[in-house]
């Protein structure tokens, strides 16, 4: 593989047609073919692009060349929505009487799939302490079919030790999909730990720039190409104007990771310590109870960290209220620093009860750090800790 920035921007090297430096917008819905035998040959290829675009498109062929370059993946697809995502992998891999196992920390939506659409279809779940790597191998049946990973988890920075889950997994005949949307391959690449299925919210850092959803989906040819006969049934079709415009914000992910890095641990560093945090939750700090984790499989810390206050749902409050810089909104990854208050984001998905067993407090505040200067937003966020309560 060549570097990250070379990737980014020449992943799609010879799938731009006519010369053009910035890719065209192929809006176009279905295609035509000069003869039966060139229809024939189009209607038939698995993840075409010059068919209809349901079944693919040249812009869809551009992003998932470029993201399989990056995660090290042989080829991949694009979807409408991360949750597109992961949901056309279920229905695509599972089936009546199969069982998958999933963390009990992770994205809620990925939770909702697993716990109560799933199991309506027949497939049992359960549910698991990602940082007890025993406690996969423990939940294992020999129906398992699946395990759903994120590392680091969502809202809870929690680690998932991917080695250790890929061989206890793999010898049970299951196989393991990573939600690397926190990390991004630039911080991190699970299929070189053994993974079998990458996917992406490319609405997130993909993207970057709070303009388009999507999702994206990377592995070997034959999984990818399970997963792409549902999805033509499905129908969760990334438009062409969004994939150009998920393509366009790849092409400085390496750089916008670096900063997001960059500014996430000083954050970090500047919060941890001050009289209204209870708690930061960060990779990157040594206090973090699996740094040594982080250090082995990532590159990188990512750009997301909680902040727990120590006055819980006032001070959390107080901190939402008291940001300059910082915009109250769901979703993360954005060149604009992101910040929300997790318990009240996710109160439609999901139970009090649901939450607190997720480990999501009310003095939770999930913080996905932009590209602005650090300076600036470090003061940006002690200014408003000093208004919170203690």
């Amino acid at each position: 593989m060549t570097g990250f920035g070379t990737a980014a921007v020449h992943g799609d090297d010879g799938l731009v047609p006519g010369g053009a430096v910035a890719p065209p917008i192929v809006q176009s819905a279905t295609f035509s073919a000069e003869s039966d035998e060139r229809f024939t040959e189009i209607a038939t290829e698995p993840r075409g692009s010059a068919f209809y675009t349901r079944y693919g498109n040249p812009n869809h062929a551009q992003v998932a060349a470029v993201v399989a370059e990056l995660e090290c993946a042989e080829t991949g697809l694009v979807t409408a929505s991360g949750m597109g995502a992961i949901s056309t992998v279920a229905l695509a891999l599972l089936s009546a009487g199969d069982h998958v196992v999933v963390q009990r920390s992770t994205y809620g939506g990925t939770t909702s799939l697993a716990t109560g659409l799933l199991p309506r279809f027949g497939v049992a779940c359960t549910q698991v302490d990602q940082t007890d790597a025993g406690a996969f191998d423990r939940a294992l049946r020999p129906e398992t079919r699946l395990v759903l990973v994120e590392t680091p988890s969502n809202p809870l920075l929690e680690l998932t030790d991917l080695a250790a889950v890929v061989a206890s997994a793999h010898a049970a005949g299951a196989l393991v999909v990573v939600d690397n949307t926190f990390a991004t391959p630039v911080n991190q690449r699970p299929l070189s730990l053994g993974a079998d299925l990458v996917w992406h919210s490319g609405t997130k850092f993909l993207g970057g720039h709070s303009d388009v959803s999507a999702g994206v989906v990377v592995g070997p040819a034959g999984l990818v190409e399970r997963v792409w006969q549902t999805a033509i049934v499905t129908g969760s079709t990334l438009g062409p104007v969004d994939a150009w415009l998920l393509l366009r914000g790849i092409r400085t992910l390496p750089l916008r990771v670096e900063r997001h890095n960059a500014n996430a641990l000083a954050l970090a560093r500047a919060l941890e310590g001050h009289p209204a945090v209870a708690r930061v939750r960060y990779p990157g700090l040594t206090s973090h109870p699996q740094h040594a984790l982080a250090r082995r499989q990532m590159t990188g810390f990512g750009g997301v960290l909680g902040v727990e206050l120590t006055a819980g749902r006032a001070g959390a409050a107080a901190l939402l209220a008291g940001l300059r810089l910082a915009k109250r909104a769901a979703s993360l990854g954005s060149v604009s620093t992101l910040v929300v208050h997790p318990r009240s984001m996710w109160a439609g998905i999901a139970d009090a009860a649901q939450l607190a067993a997720a480990g999501i407090g009310d003095g939770l505040v999930r913080v996905s750090t932009g590209i602005e200067d650090t300076a600036d937003l470090v003061d940006d966020f002690l200014a408003a800790l000093d208004g919170a309560p203690a």
